[in-house]
């Protein structure tokens, strides 16, 4: 086979050199701070490539040592399992936040989708798109883990650019959530569930799942399928996440694709974060070249049939027509500011969420806002936390007991299982569809007169439907 000088493991000199040290100064780098901690087998890696002792470096992260080795202990009979509900997670490693609200911030940055219903051109259109999709990235970067939904838990958002979104768990074994979002421009609608894969110190996270977006003005539709997620050093050093792999977007409508790569981290920190790739035509033909970084911004540029850039053009900004006036985007698409010292590093949206300013006029008692052990740990009570986290799971274990003596099976309110089993790449899984009940309930509630302001200290939090069979 013929060498390529590009690639330093086939190439002679300096580069077979370079690539020998580099690999034998890896392995020693973790030989070295796994006999440190005394753990063989534990990859501990700095992806921001800081110059600091390994060892100091090894021992970084939110727990306090005896924390650290205590939960390892608890843990090493899990390597090589799928853990998504096997466990019960200590509640420091948390932040504020469930999944079902989690699944609702891709909602930050929905006026892409306006644009991309009232775009004219079909590739750009496909940008646009891509480009919401990638915008949630930066709140998966964030290492705290969101609380696990309790079955019939639901989640609630008005208010922000005429979106209504919803979220229910749909399933406990296997966790499953379903959400439905919609406004005069779009309607987005995704089935949710995860594989995973515990290695010890890291966790690969298989998103499977089926999201669907149609976009209203021509009834386009759009399917996705997202890359892999691996969250790095999750017991011994600073915790990371990484999600190399492709992200496809299929327009269903047209055939066309837009196939973006998340590069992995390389040494040093080198390609975090960078997304490159194509939007491509029915025939594969690249139309649009797409690049950024998923934690900063997207932009695009034009090119030719081989992909290169088109002679005379550059990478672009995005601006809208409103009148006589131009509103300009910096890029497709650039990641909102963070509060400065933020404790879990969310943007001004993320706290929205939390907010009874994005809740209807009248909450449903499942919404997540109202659980009692997301509520302490985000007034910083990490003891309540605990102890409400733990009565929560009693409570659904009793609940599931008595649901399964009485013969009863489980219904999602919101949400009907279909008859469609939707296969990916790492499973295959049931899917679920927004009923329209919800909006004939928040109907219901906006023509009512007698209404009135609700206080939020009075409302329990009440996922269960079948607390009271045992009195019936």
């Amino acid at each position: 086979m013929a060498s390529n000088p590009k690639d330093p493991k086939q190439s002679g000199g300096f580069f077979a050199s370079m690539a020998s040290t580099l690999t034998n100064l890896g392995s020693s780098m973790t030989k070295s701070v796994n006999g440190i901690m005394g753990y063989e087998g534990l990859e501990v890696i700095n992806p921001d490539g800081s110059h600091e002792d390994l060892e100091d470096e090894a021992r970084k992260g939110r727990w306090k040592q005896e924390d650290r080795d205590s939960y390892w202990k608890i843990m090493q009979k899990y390597i090589g399992s799928d853990v998504t509900s096997l466990v019960t997670l200590p509640v420091l490693i948390f932040e504020p936040m469930t999944m079902l609200q989690k699944m609702a911030e891709l909602m930050e940055y929905s006026h892409l989708l306006d644009l991309a219903d009232e775009c004219e051109d079909p590739y750009m259109r496909s940008v646009y798109v891509a480009s919401f999709f990638i915008s949630v990235y930066f709140a998966y970067q964030r290492t705290w883990k969101p609380f696990n939904p309790i079955l019939g838990e639901t989640y609630e958002m008005v208010n922000h650019g005429g979106v209504t979104f919803l979220s229910e768990q749909v399933s406990h074994h296997p966790p499953m959530s379903a959400a439905h979002a919609e406004n005069d421009h779009f309607i987005y609608d995704i089935t949710s569930k995860v594989k995973t894969k515990f290695l010890g110190n890291s966790v690969d996270i298989y998103p499977v799942g089926r999201t669907h977006l149609t976009l209203k003005r021509d009834g386009v539709e759009f399917e996705l399928a997202p890359p892999p997620t691996k969250v790095n050093n999750l017991i011994f050093g600073r915790t990371w996440i990484d999600s190399p792999g492709d992200m496809v977007l299929t327009n269903l409508t047209t055939g066309d694709k837009v196939v973006l790569y998340f590069q992995p981290c390389g040494w040093f920190g080198s390609g975090r974060y960078e997304i490159d790739g194509y939007v491509y035509s029915s025939a594969e033909e690249p139309k649009i070249l797409m690049t950024g970084k998923w934690n900063e911004s997207m932009s695009y540029q034009p090119c030719d049939a081989e992909g290169e850039p088109l002679p005379g053009t550059e990478l672009k900004e995005v601006y809208k027509l409103i009148g006589n006036y131009c509103i300009f985007l910096l890029q497709v698409w650039r990641v909102a500011d963070v509060p400065q010292n933020d404790s879990f590093q969310y943007t001004h949206f993320a706290h929205k969420i939390n907010s009874f300013d994005s809740a209807p006029k009248k909450l449903l008692a499942s919404d997540s806002r109202l659980r009692p052990d997301r509520y302490a740990l985000e007034q910083g009570d990490l003891s309540k936390a605990g102890f409400e986290k733990s009565s929560l799971e009693e409570r659904q274990r009793a609940e599931k007991k008595n649901r399964l003596e009485k013969g009863q099976e489980f219904t999602p309110r919101w949400f009907d299982k279909t008859d469609e089993v939707f296969k990916t790449t790492w499973d295959d899984m049931d899917v679920y569809r927004y009923n329209g009940k919800y909006t004939e309930h928040g109907a219901a509630i906006d023509n009512s007169d007698s209404v009135e302001a609700f206080d939020i200290k009075s409302i329990e939090f009440n996922p269960w439907q079948y607390e009271d069979l045992a009195a019936a």
